[in-house]
């Protein structure tokens, strides 16, 4: 069994050694269809939940973390027609419910139907042991909400606290309060009728660092009342889960070591970047695809382990399995840095691995670095057979970014320069062969995607490409990701990219982007 994906994989590599060599800039690529996640509900990975139709002892399930045994200072709560329903009467009331575990790479929402009275309900993380808090409530009065708030409590003393006016576009009844764990820090939102509003944010790293597994066993995820005398809050449900986030980028084909694409039970599979703000924020997520249609699908989230007791958010991986061992390997850009370790001079490649197959769940890969100076991004790299070693093509930063080719005898180690870099800013490298003959291809500021010989890096050409992903209005520095197909396919070649359209109501800095569109590739004689 352990040989059953590496035997799907043979297949597609002959397949394509078999075919004739083809120049990457005499195929056609037209557009064939366009999609954004933004926490769909139809791809999210279940960690925990508060299900109240399913509910049968709300007090052994979902136990008080707030009061303990206070009572009279609880706010009570009945399951009633599927509903939660969280009331007082005479006294102002709150509590904490525990709904779930915590994870800084999920997404967690509190469904709410409807609120009566005056007080709040919220979304809170609790330090089991410390009392610590992270929270936010929607705030109403009257039965009508008035503003969202979060507040960190840490020590005893309250080191965050931010108010935000609840959203004019979204009703008082039936929304969701989103709390997106984006790694340091949290992005609050709320959705109405499946639009997702940004509310605020916030980072922790200044007072707290939250990818400590330690914060991980400690701090539980729990639902939020306070009510005023004679009020009442009627809850949907309350999850935690993983999620694609506002945007995908960063597209990447899992491969074997010599880059041929991982074609694994009639999917592609690809590594993707999950948007969460900035660069401390996003996280290195997995998707398939099958090669026939467009249903991409969210597989899981990868956690990368340095071995400092925390575990990271890098991302723009290249992962490949290693047909002889098994053990899954590749590389990443340590994007960590930003958040709070030290600055721009810690980010570099890192080299990673894992004997757990990470493409689905939540998985942690060991990290560490591969001994190349420098800020750089975006490594692409394969074991060239014929030479006998391993050729990484990453973008180099300079005073700009730019493609540059570099060898080693050892896949996590030993990187020398051989090539470039070209005088061109450059994005999203990738090596990919065209029957016999490989190419580097990498996207640009320039609205271009410039192919360049293999190794030399001299110039190609360009893709040639039918409604490319970008307009006059947007980016251009995509990531092309395109992949030769065995015969049965609607096309010889699918490529697989993505817009830099950001987040609307995120201020600056913002990388939120973006919408994923599939690309068939046809020879243009044909």
């Amino acid at each position: 069994m352990k040989l059953f994906p590496i035997y799907l994989l043979l297949i597609i590599a002959a397949s394509l050694n078999a075919s004739d060599s083809i120049h990457p800039a005499k195929i056609h690529f037209k557009r064939q269809a366009a999609q954004r996640m933004v926490f769909d509900s139809e791809q999210i990975i279940p960690l925990s939940s508060i299900n109240p139709a399913k509910v049968r002892d709300f007090d052994l399930m979902h136990p008080e973390l707030w009061f303990g045994e206070d009572k009279a200072h609880q706010t009570a709560w009945e399951v009633k027609e599927g509903k939660l329903i969280g009331s007082s009467e005479k006294t102002a009331t709150r509590t904490i419910r525990w709904a779930g575990g915590f994870n800084p790479f999920a997404t967690y929402d509190l469904s709410i139907n409807k609120c009566e009275g005056s007080g709040s309900t919220g979304i809170a993380f609790r330090d089991s042991t410390s009392g610590d808090l992270i929270i936010t409530q929607l705030h109403f009065g009257d039965g009508k909400p008035n503003h969202i708030s979060l507040r960190f409590e840490l020590d005893g003393e309250e080191v965050i606290e931010k108010k935000w006016s609840f959203p004019k576009s979204v009703g008082g009844e039936d929304f969701v309060l989103r709390a997106q764990m984006a790694v340091v820090g949290v992005n609050i939102l709320v959705e109405s009728s499946g639009h997702s509003t940004l509310i605020g944010f916030a980072d922790f790293s200044d007072h707290i660092d939250i990818r400590d597994t330690k914060h991980m066993r400690q701090y539980d995820f729990g639902i939020s009342a306070e009510l005023e005398p004679n009020s009442r809050v009627t809850i949907d449900r309350a999850a935690g889960a993983l999620t694609p986030g506002t945007g995908q980028a960063d597209i990447r084909a899992i491969t074997d070591p010599e880059g041929r694409p991982l074609f694994d039970e009639g999917r592609l599979w690809f590594t993707m970047t999950v948007r969460g703000r900035a660069l401390p924020n996003p996280m290195q997520a997995v998707f398939s695809l099958n090669p026939s249609v467009f249903d991409i699908k969210f597989e899981g989230i990868i956690a990368f382990d340095l071995g400092d007791g925390k575990l990271r958010n890098e991302h723009a991986s290249h992962i490949f399995r290693d047909t002889e061992t098994g053990e899954w390997r590749g590389w990443t850009t340590g994007f960590s840095a930003y958040g709070g370790d030290g600055g721009e001079e810690a980010k570099t490649i890192l080299a990673v691995s894992s004997k757990r197959d990470p493409r689905r769940g939540f998985s942690i890969m060991k990290a560490k670095p591969v001994g190349i100076k420098g800020a750089h991004e975006d490594a692409h790299c394969i074991y060239d057979k014929e030479v006998k070693k391993w050729r990484m093509l990453l973008c180099e930063k300079q005073e700009k970014f730019r493609a540059a080719m570099w060898e080693s005898a050892h896949w996590d180690r030993g990187y020398e320069r051989i090539a470039g870099p070209v005088p061109m800013d450059s994005t999203g490298t990738m090596i990919q062969k065209f029957g016999d003959t490989h190419y580097a291809l990498y996207g640009s500021s320039d609205r271009t995607v410039y192919i360049a010989t293999y190794p030399n890096l001299e110039p190609a050409g360009e893709l040639d490409i039918y409604l490319p992903p970008w307009n006059e209005g947007n980016g251009t520095r995509i990531w092309p990701n395109v992949i030769p197909l065995p015969e049965g396919y609607p096309s010889p070649f699918l490529a697989l990219m993505m817009d830099r359209v950001n987040f609307p109501g995120m201020p600056k800095p913002n990388w939120t982007y973006g919408a994923l569109y599939l690309y068939h590739g046809w020879p243009q004689s044909e």
